[in-house]
């Protein structure tokens, strides 16, 4: 009833659910469902992601002593790269997804290059932190760490115009052109050239069922009361302030923003990735697609 095109299950790891099959199978029967790990458990979940039209792995580094301590878990990076090996293997639509911090600015375009080679796709995140202390925001992701703060303004512009030529020639590389004009445009002149689009093409809902425009804001409804304040006169008013917020760079939000309206799905489809699964999800009904989906069983 609202639109919702895309669901995207994230965390900490929801693999950790014992009804993540469940979930995911619900979800991926209407919407685009992209699920993350971080490469720990989704080689050992197969069948319950096995309808997720894109699983993302987290892999910083082909280093696997550099992932390791960007993770800061040991055996990180060698039980990730299983993963997305396995999964391929298996049919499922597995990307790698690295965050792009000073940390690994330098070796994006190498780690582009090897999964392309592997005929993995590749889903970019932009390193940021949370900031705000004392607030009851939904959630926060990260933390501050000098080190990961990107500093190369100029490495970083650099690394947009390589995967911006890159793309003319792989469909892999999942993040947009004008994604990455924006964000180039940022680093060369600390310029926003978009606006928050947080509670009109996106929101978010933590595990308990609260609802926010972004994991940065507090809470202002229940799951079980969207439909009805969707279209109120608050939401309304918090749109308005959402819109000239500029506290973060997470690229799922930016792309949300920038792509989220029937013009932005159109450039979508101009790009040539997700477009089909758009289509196909928005349009199954009347085209008489829709059924019930099977699990495989596996004993």
């Amino acid at each position: 009833k609202l639109g919702v095109i895309e669901v995207v299950l994230s965390g900490g790891n929801p693999l950790l659910r014992d009804d993540i099959g469940e979930i995911v199978d619900y979800a991926s029967h209407s919407f685009v469902t992209t699920i993350y790990d971080n490469g720990s458990m989704a080689e050992e979940k197969i069948e319950d992601i096995r309808n997720a039209d894109f699983v993302a792995i987290s892999i910083d580094s082909l280093d696997a002593e550099k992932n390791d301590y960007l993770k800061g878990v040991k055996g990180a990076w060698k039980k990730a790269m299983k993963a997305v090996d396995k999964l391929h293997e298996e049919g499922i639509n597995v990307v790698v997804s690295p965050t792009i911090s000073q940390f690994n600015l330098y070796e994006i375009a190498d780690f582009t290059k090897y999964f392309l080679k592997k005929g993995i796709p590749i889903w970019y995140c932009l390193y940021s932190y949370d900031f705000s202390e004392g607030s009851n925001q939904l959630f926060k992701i990260g933390k501050k760490n000098d080190e990961f703060v990107i500093t190369d303004r100029k490495a970083m512009v650099e690394l947009c115009d390589f995967l911006i030529e890159m793309r003319k020639k792989s469909n892999k590389i999942l993040i947009t052109t004008e994604i990455l004009e924006a964000v180039k445009k940022l680093y060369l002149t600390g310029k926003r050239t978009w606006k928050c689009r947080a509670l009109r093409n996106f929101f978010m809902i933590d595990h308990l069922g609260r609802v926010a425009g972004c994991h940065l804001h507090n809470p202002v409804a229940s799951i079980f009361d969207l439909p009805k304040v969707w279209n109120s006169e608050k939401f309304d008013a918090l749109r308005k302030v959402y819109n000239e917020c500029a506290r973060c760079t997470y690229l799922c939000y930016i792309f949300y923003s920038l792509h989220g309206s029937v013009v932005g799905n159109l450039r979508i489809a101009r790009e040539q990735w997700k477009s089909a699964k758009l289509f196909l999800k928005r349009n199954s009904k009347s085209l008489g697609l829709v059924k019930p989906r099977e699990r495989s069983l596996s004993h």
